[in-house]
């Protein structure tokens, strides 16, 4: 008798599963896209329709208020991303390109800490930590937003860069050891362009991370520092306009952009793998 052939088991098989799946996604995007909508109103009211327009994003655009946030969060951004993913390369090579040794899960827990605790937590410490150096120096600048981002990315830049490493095979590395590649050499020749998916993955969703942050920017942050984030914050306390409907939805499209170009780059497979 010939045995029975048992269908492999599938989350997807279960009873009720369909409309759980599709409850939440409703929950999730329903909101949104009544935002993306209501960004196109004509009208002030963020609840009654009143015609199709593109008044508020010229309004917007023509803000300063709003041209000076997204400067000054495009800077922070970018040197945030930039020095957060030089740190999470060279803490990925630390950790993956050695031999096992003794304390490594300790490190991996430390670089991952900032995922683990509440951001309240670390905004609160970074408060406390730049407002010291603030007394003691008098200087107010951006920096202290700039490194207070790059604290909280590092992780977020770390880990699709570790995965990276860890997927690649050292053959190649190996085999440019023994042609008498130096060090230097070999990593400049074979193993960066390998890491490069990994590294430009990380840098993009660091970028997010802190182009998208409220609650930190909000505790670090000194007078007439507001990101776009926190502008959006302050609207929103007063009155809520299609302005601010407009500004989120020009977000959302940079976020989606590059979180598409993130999952691309992760998707690629090593050449040595």
């Amino acid at each position: 008798m010939a045995k029975a052939r048992t269908r492999p088991f599938s989350v997807r098989h279960l009873p009720g599963f369909t409309p759980v799946a599709l409850l939440c996604f409703a929950l999730l995007y329903t909101p949104i896209i009544i935002m993306v909508l209501y960004s196109f109103n004509s009208g002030q009211s963020v609840a009654l329709w009143e015609g199709f327009s593109l008044e508020w994003y010229a309004i917007a655009a023509q803000n300063e208020t709003v041209q000076e946030a997204t400067l000054r969060s495009l800077v922070i951004a970018l040197w945030a991303s930039g020095i957060s993913t030089v740190l999470a390369t060279l803490a990925a090579l630390g950790t993956t390109r050695t031999r096992n040794f003794k304390g490594r899960t300790f490190i991996y827990v430390m670089i991952n800490q900032p995922l683990m605790v509440p951001e309240i937590v670390t905004a609160v410490a970074l408060l406390i930590f730049f407002a010291s150096i603030k007394v003691a120096t008098g200087y107010t600048g951006l920096a202290y937003l700039i490194l207070a981002h790059a604290a909280f990315c590092v992780p977020f830049a770390y880990l699709p860069i570790r995965a990276r490493m860890e997927g690649m095979d050292t053959v190649l590395e190996t085999a440019a050891a023994d042609l008498y590649a130096t060090p230097w050499m070999a990593f400049r020749r074979v193993t960066l362009p390998l890491m490069a998916p990994g590294i430009a993955a990380g840098a993009m969703l660091a970028f997010v991370v802190s182009l998208d942050d409220v609650i930190i920017t909000e505790f670090v942050k000194s007078a007439g520092q507001d990101t776009l984030p926190t502008y959006m914050l302050g609207q929103l306390r007063r009155a809520v306009t299609p302005e601010v409907n407009a500004i989120s939805t020009a977000l959302l499209g940079l976020t989606v952009l590059l979180l598409t170009a993130f999952f691309l780059l992760t998707g690629r497979k090593s050449p040595a793998g």
